[in-house]
């Protein structure tokens, strides 16, 4: 008869893995050689989605989450709202106290920003000196009056360079995003509603200015003092 093997004669085997054992010794390495490799593409695309400065998503990463938060809303008949928002007088810090102040001031102002806002809402940094803000679940009045909001408090500001005191300021617009939202309108259209009241500010400021400089307590209204002229 022949003789079967027991415990003691499996542990006899010869040096070496059987070809079953080698191949699932295989699937295991290569299993944890492609989670490593997915890690890796993963970190390296969303280090190519954020801005390093300021650590949130540069521009290709916020297009992105907005095509996502565009589609999610079409899809699931849900709300939100596009804001782009220009810093105010960044050219002259940069100019004056150099780039690493101008970094000081972006720095803050994302920060303000971040307290602003929900923690599911997304920011990023459209380029130089603007930045995309997506609100979900917001009507149009309350985006306007986040938009608002978030004008005061970066108006709020202020920094020290140089022993000189200088403050930022920054311009809003607003775009809604329904079930007819697309990415690229979109942000067309908040930039040409930020561009718009970059001009109204300006203007607000020259008045308030020129209506110091004649000794008013009050400054008037651009239209009266437009039409005073």
């Amino acid at each position: 008869m022949k003789r079967r093997k027991g415990k003691a004669g499996r542990k006899a085997v010869p040096p070496g893995l059987p070809p079953g054992a080698r191949d699932k010794a295989t699937i295991r390495r290569l299993k944890r050689e492609l989670a490593a490799a997915l890690n890796q593409i993963e970190q390296l695309q969303a280090s190519a989605e954020t801005d390093f400065l300021l650590d949130v998503f540069n521009r290709r990463g916020f297009e992105r989450e907005l095509d996502r938060a565009i589609a999610y809303i079409k899809r699931y008949q849900a709300s939100g709202a596009l804001i782009v928002l220009d810093v105010d007088r960044l050219k002259p810090v940069n100019d004056v106290f150099g780039h690493a102040a101008g970094d000081q001031v972006l720095k803050a102002i994302v920060a303000t920003l971040a307290h602003q806002v929900r923690a599911s809402d997304v920011i990023g940094r459209l380029g130089g000196d603007e930045f995309g803000l997506l609100l979900w679940n917001l009507s149009e009045t309350d985006a306007r009056a986040k938009a608002a909001s978030l004008e005061q408090a970066i108006d709020q500001l202020s920094f020290v360079f140089g022993g000189r005191t200088v403050s930022a300021g920054a311009s809003t617009g607003v775009a809604i995003l329904g079930a007819h939202a697309e990415a690229g309108k979109a942000l067309e259209e908040a930039d040409r509603a930020m561009y718009a009241r970059k001009a109204q500010r300006r203007h607000e400021g020259s008045a308030t200015v020129i209506a110091g400089q004649l000794g008013r307590a009050q400054p008037r209204p651009i239209s009266g003092f437009l039409k005073a002229r």
